[in-house]
């Protein structure tokens, strides 16, 4: 009759006892996530520089500091929930196939297109660095229509530069075309 391996035997059991433990409570990282970020927010947020003049109740700590103080409520709220035995869901309601391994050409071009437009913005303006970031991304997931895509992605290119830039008071840089606009 042969006994269970314990931790006072060869110690390989907690090890794999520890792993389990981890894996079945892997939403803690989540939670690990959710606080790091509270507490950076309600740090900046009570170091951040208020001018005395501010006039009202509302100040600009008030939104960073209650986005924080929710951050660390989730948290704990979230990590007692595991704690207890509370699990994710898999996936259900989306056509995601999660046995297929991850598109990474798809990812890495729309990386590029985002890193291009951010790099384009200043020289080109937002209307042209936009224009290219919308086509681009249209591009990278797959649309293919060389006659509708750049003149889409110009439309929806200038219409958000119109009205970040005049209705909303919202300077975007006009780059080269600044005096047209």
């Amino acid at each position: 009759m042969t006994t269970p391996t314990t931790d006072t035997d060869t110690g390989a059991a907690p090890a794999t006892g520890r792993r389990a433990w981890i894996r079945e409570h892997s939403e803690l990282g989540v939670c690990v996530l959710l606080l790091a970020l509270g507490i950076l927010l309600l740090t900046d947020a009570l170091t951040m520089d208020v001018d005395i003049a501010q006039r009202g109740p509302v100040g600009p700590r008030t939104v960073p500091v209650v986005v924080g103080t929710g951050l660390l409520v989730v948290a704990a709220l979230l990590a007692v929930d595991v704690l207890r035995g509370g699990r994710g869901r898999a996936e259900t309601g989306e056509d995601v196939d999660l046995s297929e391994p991850a598109d990474w050409r798809t990812v890495s071009l729309l990386t590029g297109v985002f890193l291009g437009a951010a790099v384009l913005i200043e020289p080109l303006g937002f209307p042209i660095a936009g224009a290219l970031l919308f086509w681009g991304a249209a591009f990278a997931l797959g649309s293919r229509r060389a006659d509708r895509d750049p003149l889409m992605a110009a439309v929806v290119s200038f219409l958000t530069y119109a009205v970040f830039n005049n209705l909303l008071g919202v300077p975007l840089p006009g780059g080269p075309l600044m005096g047209v606009l």
